[in-house]
């Protein structure tokens, strides 16, 4: 499937290109990003895996991944898609990452609003959903603005640095979406 390049009045999102490699590692580096995301990378050889997992998304038909960027191309925010896509039950899982230096400018809220629109077309979906921990106010706070609804914590669902951890259920279905 070919992923589109989507503009609005702030920023472009678009396929990754092997030159975001830096910018990838960069996010998925940073203890700050990384504080409530399940991936993160200690090398750019590592990060490269990261690369792939983009590209196999949209060769598998299994997701869609988009490098956020400025209008211009010239400055890379973060990124934002869908994965875990299944065919079968028509749902994905959104997630999300954005440099430190962009937070609290609305970005992962307007690109995460431009993925569910695209998701819920590119790939026939019903339903969106989004597991975040319970301490990531921001994802929970972007949840809210997108009119995703809470469905309840799943206890002790992942081990984190050792310990269990709980994890937040968030969905949107498409006919919580303009009057659909």
């Amino acid at each position: 499937m070919e992923i589109p390049i989507i503009r609005t009045d702030k920023i472009m999102m678009r396929p990754f290109e092997d030159t975001d490699l830096e910018q990838v590692f960069n996010g998925l580096s940073n203890p700050d990003v990384i504080r409530y995301y399940g991936v993160s990378y200690d090398s750019l050889e590592a990060c490269k895996e990261q690369m792939q997992w983009y590209k196999q998304l949209q060769e598998n038909n299994t997701g869609a991944w988009w490098a956020i960027c400025s209008l211009d191309n010239k400055v890379f925010y973060g990124a934002s898609g869908i994965s875990g896509y299944s065919k079968q039950h028509h749902k994905a899982e959104i997630g999300y990452w954005l440099l430190p230096e962009f937070w609290g400018r609305g970005i992962i809220t307007t690109a995460a609003a431009l993925v569910c629109l695209y998701a819920f077309e590119l790939f026939a979906l019903h339903r969106i959903e989004a597991i975040i921990e319970p301490q990531n106010a921001s994802s929970k706070k972007v949840m809210h603005k997108l009119g995703f609804q809470y469905e309840g914590t799943m206890r002790d669902a992942e081990i984190k640095n050792g310990q269990y951890i709980d994890l937040e259920m968030y969905s949107k279905l498409i006919t919580d979406t303009n009057g659909r």
